[in-house]
This record gives C-alpha cells, sequence and structure tokens, in this order.
C-alpha cells in the first residue's frame, strides 16, 4: 500500500497528492509516469510524476477528477493509501544544455512539466516556462515552477490572469522577441497540435508528451497506439515523448473521443 501523506486542493477538480513510494522517488527522472490503482478492482490510472523527494521517499502526483476512477482517487485523504503504484515507466527526457528552451504547460499538462523545466535549467538552458489556462482558478503550480524559469508567462482565455490568449500566443511573442532552441509542450492534445503546428513554421524542435489512453502500461495492449513519422508507436514504452513535428495528432484526437 502506498500511503497519502499530504494533499491540496489546486481547483475544485485537480488534487496534488503526496505519495509514500521510496523506490520509485529514489530511481524516477523526468518524463518517468506511474500507473495507480485505487481498491482491489479499480480501473488503472497513469499519471506522471510531478516531482520527487528521494530523502523522504515520497513522489507527486497530480489528479484530475474526470471520472469514477479519478474521482474515487481525488477523494483520498491523508492517511489512506493507494491500492498499487507501479513504476517508473516510460522513457525519461532527454535532457542536455541546447540554449533557449521554451517549456509550453497547459491546464493539468503542467505538473509533467515541473521536473523537465526543472531538469532543462539545471542543465545550462535558459529556461522561458509559458502555463496557459481558460482561467485564473485552472493555472497550477505557478509557484514551484517560477524558481527554475528565467521568464514565466502565464495565459488564460479570458485574461483573468497573466495575458489574455492561448498558449500559441505567448509563445509566439518568444519566437518573435529571441532566438528559440527547443520548445517542450505539454497539455491537451488540440493545445500540443497547434504549438506544434506553430513551431513548425518557424522550423524549431519540439518535443511533445503524450497523453492517451492506457491499460497495462508495458505495450502489450496496445490502447495507447499513435501514429508518429507513419509508424505505429505506443505511448507507454517508446514515450511518452515523440517528436512533436512527427506525430499525427488528428489521428490521436480521433482515437481519444472514441472513449467519450
Amino acid at each position: 500500500m502506498f500511503k497519502i501523506l499530504e494533499k491540496e486542493y489546486f481547483s475544485p477538480n485537480v488534487v496534488k497528492l503526496e505519495v509514500e513510494a521510496p523506490a520509485i522517488a529514489r530511481s524516477r527522472k523526468p518524463g518517468h509516469f506511474v500507473i495507480v490503482r485505487t481498491g482491489a478492482e479499480g480501473e488503472r490510472i497513469p499519471l506522471t510524476i510531478a516531482d520527487a523527494d528521494p530523502v523522504k521517499g515520497t513522489i507527486m502526483l497530480v489528479v484530475q477528477a474526470v471520472g469514477y476512477s479519478t474521482q474515487r482517487i481525488c477523494a483520498l485523504e491523508p492517511g489512506d493509501s493507494l491500492t498499487d503504484v507501479v513504476g517508473p515507466l516510460g522513457r525519461a527526457t532527454k535532457i542536455e544544455k541546447v540554449g533557449t528552451v521554451v517549456c509550453c504547460g497547459g491546464g493539468v499538462g503542467v505538473a509533467p512539466l515541473l521536473p523537465i523545466i526543472k531538469a532543462m535549467k539545471q542543465a545550462g538552458n535558459r529556461v522561458v516556462a509559458i502555463l496557459a489556462a481558460r482561467t485564473k482558478e485552472l493555472v497550477i503550480l505557478e509557484q514551484q515552477v517560477a524558481p527554475w524559469a528565467d521568464e514565466l508567462i502565464i495565459m488564460t482565455d479570458d485574461g483573468s490572469y497573466g495575458r489574455k490568449g492561448l498558449v500559441t500566443d505567448g509563445l509566439e511573442s518568444v519566437i518573435n522577441s529571441e532566438h528559440v532552441d527547443l520548445v517542450v509542450t505539454i497539455g491537451p492534445a488540440v493545445m500540443m497540435k497547434f504549438v506544434s503546428l506553430l513551431t513548425l513554421k518557424y522550423d524549431i524542435p519540439t518535443m511533445c508528451s503524450l497523453n492517451t489512453i492506457m491499460v497495462d502500461g508495458t505495450g502489450m495492449c496496445g490502447a495507447c497506439r499513435v501514429t508518429v513519422d507513419g509508424k505505429t508507436k505506443f505511448v507507454c514504452v517508446d514515450g511518452p515523448e515523440f517528436d512533436a513535428h512527427k506525430v499525427n495528432f488528428d489521428e490521436m484526437m480521433m482515437r481519444l473521443r472514441s472513449y467519450n
């Protein structure tokens, strides 16, 4: 059992959990994820490890309540336990010094972006972080991102906080003001698609982290398959990160809608 030590609400439907998982905390790297389950017959839910403390033996998970299983996880309180936490899974992010890296996060996509922002800064890059959400209340992890970003830009659809506009508006303003060597984007599929289209226009290498449906997390079920550069890839074992300019986002979004 994996005990929940702390719980914090970012919004009514988004919860941060600090979970006791010493072995995972010691071995996890940016980009890794876990699959969690609550209850003996609970659904398996993939969640990116937003942060980890190897000394305390804890990992940080950010969960959005969108269905029955995630609602059950979000309802847990400190002292309760998750039945299973399996990981770390997936391929770690390739971290290297490239120059200026713009990290674009949308909604709860900021959670998996946080460890990448930290690692990119520690590697010696100039890091510009763009956090986007529909409203001020849905902006998460701003305080955790701020110490690691050379520049922090907040974008909200309604203009209730930061600048009014989409993540692509903020990104294009950065591209037009300085040289950008790499863009990292994590968030809703449609957001990543349009970030990719924008950076393709400017010929800027772009990495995305995909959030497809997963079942077993080992590449056997095929539920998370996507087309990358015309070839079938499995997000759980080949990803979750890919060259965004090679991902067939339209196919991915169509498959995601089939589960609605």
